[in-house]
């Protein structure tokens, strides 16, 4: 894992997801708020790694479905961040589903979430260093 000048990972943030029944809708694909759960927990992964501390979502932007995910297909969610602030950053996600038995891969997911450092008060504190 590479890290930045101050020894922060700067590498994508990997989660691996399989797909089940319960967290699909009635045509048998992932439901798209299980969906946004999934990239809104990677995203926060990501920026805790980043800010060795609390953050919360300030805003979540875009966010494209360009390809259903099937019941028992992984979902890849690579999270990574993509701009710091002086409390703020903005992590992009994509998820890639994954076929179990051929191994074919495809973009499925992609957006980008505001995320903010915060004290023990609740309150935006400094990151440590700007990419």
């Amino acid at each position: 894992m590479s890290q930045t000048p101050d020894g922060q990972p700067d590498d994508p943030t990997v989660m691996v997801e399989m797909v089940f029944p319960e967290q699909a809708n009635h045509y048998g694909t992932l439901f798209g708020g299980t969906a946004l759960s999934l990239m809104a927990r990677a995203a926060f992964v990501a920026a805790t790694r980043r800010a060795r501390g609390a953050v919360v979502m300030a805003r979540s932007e875009r966010v494209d479905f360009t390809t259903p995910v099937q019941v028992g297909e992984l979902l890849e969610l690579r999270s990574e961040i993509i701009r710091i602030g002086r409390s703020s950053m903005s992590v992009a996600v994509t998820g890639i589903a994954e076929e179990m038995d051929t191994g074919n891969r495809r973009e499925a997911l992609r957006g980008r979430f505001e995320m903010v450092a915060v004290d023990a008060s609740g309150r935006p504190r400094a990151l440590a260093e700007r990419l």
